[in-house]
């Protein structure tokens, strides 16, 4: 299948690696993907913001940025159109941004297969955390795309829920998490090597990856080490962010600076060296909608995992099988999951073993992800 494949990213971050990794798995079951979008993120190092856009975002008001936002639908209107005149594609998959109805556009004019791949409800996003400075144009251009797709996928049935509200007929909606190439951490060093390679042998390692930010709450866990009953711990930070110094300040506050590090961003084909690392695999907090790709690697790597009793996370793990889960409304019981794991090396094995069994037995793979694609392209074709 000939597969026009049209985003909008701008940053080469953990949006980046799903588009990379949904359109690798893709074109490993022979199926060839056209993609039109952004050039400058190609170019850039993971975990770049942007560059120009984001100085923009910064530097204009945000109705001319918003207003830039949906021009920019007309660029992206010519450049779809080019491709498929050239391309002939057999269906366009599209990952959704606010202020995007150019793939609707083409989809009308071509009568193509129309998929559409929702990882957050952008304009309730936005308007929490940047403001809409046009917002009854941004809601109708969100409403309309996701109700002119032949189909939607959004990674949680939570968010799923958010799309039905919006007036898109179930039969049209079908959850597809975030996944992962098993391939690329089947080959994992063990714990002991990744922890002898970092200088943490004989050490009991709780990890975190990602763009670290205050609301995670992180120097939770280092209060948490700096506890005498730990002192043979280490918090190990994979990744970099505003919430860095805050860190730093609070282990220099505990004496322990020599036991937490932050790596600052990795790689993404060196992540999973780190991940190896850890004993337990903290998620301290996470928005109510996403499927964070973390968790997949955690999984993957058989790590014993610390992660929030939300409906989302949920539908990923089981408390007391495959994580601990905590209640977000109390504010000692993620202390407590940690402490249970550090506690009870029997715990962290038996959750290991079964972190690791969820991925196969729930198929969260980007192979068996595009597999799904696939078959709901076909199934479009036929109905249509």
């Amino acid at each position: 299948m000939k597969i026009l494949y049209h985003h909008r990213i701008a940053s080469k971050d953990g949006q980046y690696v799903h588009v990379e990794e949904l359109t690798k798995a893709l074109k490993a079951q022979g199926h060839e993907i056209i993609m039109v979008g952004p050039a400058s993120v190609e170019k850039d190092d993971f975990g770049s913001e942007g560059g120009i856009i984001s100085a923009l975002k910064r530097h204009i008001p945000g109705f001319i940025y918003e207003l830039m936002e949906l021009t920019y639908s007309i660029v992206a209107y010519v450049k779809l159109k080019r491709a498929v005149i050239k391309h002939k594609p057999d269906m366009m998959y599209e990952r959704y941004n606010l202020y995007m109805p150019a793939g609707i556009w083409i989809k009308k004019k071509y009568k193509l297969p129309f998929i559409l791949e929702i990882n957050a409800p952008l304009f309730d996003e936005r308007s929490k955390y940047n403001g809409i400075a046009l917002p009854k144009l941004a809601r109708w251009t969100e409403r309309y795309t996701w109700n002119n797709a032949d189909h939607v996928l959004p990674v949680t049935n939570v968010l799923a829920d958010r799309v039905k509200r919006e007036g898109v007929a179930a039969e049209n909606v079908t959850v597809i998490p975030n996944g992962i190439d098993l391939d690329k951490f089947s080959n994992s060093m063990s714990a002991e090597v990744a922890k002898e390679k970092l200088g943490l042998s004989s050490k009991l390692v709780l990890g975190f990856t990602g763009f670290i930010r205050d609301w995670h709450g992180l120097e939770r866990v280092v209060d948490l080490i700096a506890n005498d009953k730990y002192s043979n711990s280490h918090f190990l930070i994979v990744g970099d962010g505003p919430a860095k110094a805050t860190i730093i300040n609070c282990a220099k506050q505990h004496g322990v600076e020599d036991r937490v590090t932050i790596t600052g961003i990795v790689t993404r084909e060196k992540v999973a060296d780190y991940v190896s690392a850890f004993d337990i695999a903290l998620q301290p907090d996470v928005v109510e909608y996403a499927s964070p790709l973390k968790m997949f690697e955690y999984l993957a790597l058989g790590r014993a995992i610390v992660a929030p009793d939300k409906p989302n996370i949920r539908e990923i793990l089981t408390n007391e099988e495959n994580a601990l889960l905590f209640d977000m409304n109390k504010v000692d019981d993620f202390y407590r999951a940690i402490e249970r794991l550090c506690d009870d090396e029997l715990l962290r094995a038996s959750i290991s073993e079964k972190a690791f069994k969820t991925i196969l037995e729930k198929e969260f793979t980007w192979l068996q992800n595009a597999e799904k694609v696939i078959s709901i392209a076909q199934s479009i074709s036929k109905s249509g």
